[in-house]
């Protein structure tokens, strides 16, 4: 061969397209038992991938993520029975929390306060699971779980809050169409950042694809990031952290007797004081005057069981981390964001925050362990990839549409509403949640412009617990039935 064919023959190689590398979808089919309420229940778990494509000019469509699910349904139903999407947050959060915590026919046995028991961890039946009213459906975002990208995609792509609730909603779409599930009942359940998602899809699903919703439950849920970015120049977080500081501080012993003695009293001053004069003396910033800036001192050291000094050092505004450092910090002890019941402690005690989330600490393994051994033992589901708990997304997460604004979803679940005025939904929060507190939800909610009738069908729940307050048994059973009896009340209304 010449050496102007054979370099005709590499330019012809080169302009030569690729072709893509074909994922094959995955499935194991298994069938299980339960008791609930003195009923047996008989049910199917489908465990697989299901691949998003998009269309694509070239190569017709073009292969994008697998995302993996985990699918219970009950036997011997028709279509109509309701079905539940399920997803937590992070964002990098694969679906395990809700899936063994609370939803799931199985659940990570804890005692009654949430600390772990063993190791050896192990499962237990969940006679609180949502599948003796719902269908589940539990969905792990591209890069948490045993979702992915395929090969040449890159999984940035997906890490964005609009992308997010498109890929999502896009996986809902699939299910639902392949399964015959169109004309079921339908709600959504996301806690953290999964709520943010939720109220992302409430709107796109509705707009995109005209699937209507009967309900959407948010726990501990975050909206509006505006609540909860502790920025210079924004005081709305040291407001609305407040009572949840008072909760916080009330759990370890270190408000005066009065307010010891009961934990929804303490709360209800905390709440009225940062809505009434705490508001107002951080609006005036530097014209507060000297008794003004005792009587605030004095109130806040009252509710926060801080010292004065160090109130009056932090201008009367407390960072979230410095309280998670500061409450127990003579005792040699720092509290849970998650959920300030928990305790931990730091190589220093004088630092500005704490080295981990003792919170966090305590659920990481056994959740792991578990879901680890149900996958492939019970499940059937085999493959060696690493099983993604919870992927630090958050720094890198994009805003793309949200540039010079904070996040805020609370808009697409108004366009949920407005699409659809039959829309229930539920905001369940935790007293000792640190992450997403239950006053900022409030705050959130009571500032989506809605008409009072619909507003009427927004129900606030709390529980003695943290951010994953299914974690506290009494709680776990609170929420089940509180869940339970809005699934109930979403179905008879909307029928």
């Amino acid at each position: 061969m010449s050496t102007e064919n054979q370099n005709k023959s590499i330019v012809e190689e080169k302009e030569q397209p690729t072709k893509p590398t074909i994922v094959e979808e995955t499935s194991s089919v298994t069938q299980h038992k339960i008791e609930i309420n003195g009923v047996q229940l008989e049910y199917t778990v489908t465990t697989g991938t299901i691949v998003l494509k998009e269309e694509d000019v070239e190569v017709g469509e073009k292969q994008k993520a697998s995302i993996f699910y985990v699918a219970y349904t009950k036997d011997n139903e028709t279509s109509e029975r309701p079905v539940t999407f399920s997803f937590n947050g992070g964002p990098g959060s694969s679906s395990v929390w809700l899936h063994l915590g609370l939803l799931g026919p199985k659940r990570v046995l804890m005692d009654d306060e949430g600390n772990p028991i063993g190791p050896p961890y192990r499962l237990v039946e969940n006679e609180y699971s949502l599948l003796e009213l719902t269908d589940l459906v539990f969905i792990d975002p591209v890069s948490t779980g045993y979702s992915r990208t395929v090969p040449k995609e890159k999984p940035e792509q997906f890490h964005d809050v609009k992308k997010d609730i498109q890929s999502v909603s896009e996986f809902i779409r699939i299910w639902t169409t392949r399964n015959k599930r169109w004309i079921s009942p339908k709600f959504i359940i996301g806690e953290s950042y999964g709520t943010t998602r939720a109220a992302g899809l409430a709107g796109y699903l509705q707009q995109r694809y005209g699937m209507y919703l009967n309900g959407i439950m948010f726990v501990s849920s975050i909206l509006n990031f505006m609540t909860a970015s502790f920025d210079e120049g924004n005081d709305l977080p040291y407001i609305l952290f407040l009572p949840t500081y008072t909760a916080s501080a009330w759990f370890h012993h270190k408000l005066p007797d009065d307010l010891q003695t009961d934990l929804e009293t303490a709360v209800n001053e905390a709440r009225e004081y940062a809505l009434g004069d705490y508001t107002v003396a951080l609006m005036k910033g530097n014209r507060l005057n000297v008794d003004e800036r005792k009587a605030v001192t004095a109130k806040l050291a009252r509710l926060t069981g801080l010292d004065e000094s160090y109130i009056e050092g932090s201008n009367y505004r407390i960072n979230i981390h410095r309280f998670c450092k500061e409450l127990l910090r003579d005792e040699g002890y720092t509290i849970g964001r998650f959920d300030s019941r928990f305790k931990g402690f730091d190589k220093d005690r004088v630092g500005e925050r704490n080295e981990l989330d003792p919170s966090y600490a305590i659920i990481l393994g056994p959740y792991t362990a578990t879901m680890y051994d149900y996958l492939r033992r019970d499940l059937e589901y085999e493959t060696d990839l690493p099983y993604e708990i919870l992927k630090s997304l958050y720094q890198s997460w994009k805003y793309e549409d949200y540039q010079n604004h904070y996040v805020n979803t609370a808009q697409d679940l108004r366009l949920g509403f407005l699409l659809h005025p039959g829309l229930k939904v539920i905001v369940c929060n935790g007293y000792y949640d640190l992450a997403t507190p239950f006053l900022a939800a409030e705050y959130t909610f009571d500032h989506i412009p809605l008409p009072e009738k619909l507003s009427a069908d927004i129900k606030m729940t709390y529980y003695e617990a943290g951010h994953m307050m299914y974690l506290h048994k009494e709680s776990l059973d609170k929420l089940s039935k509180d869940l339970k009896d809005f699934i109930r009340n979403s179905i008879e209304i909307s029928a």
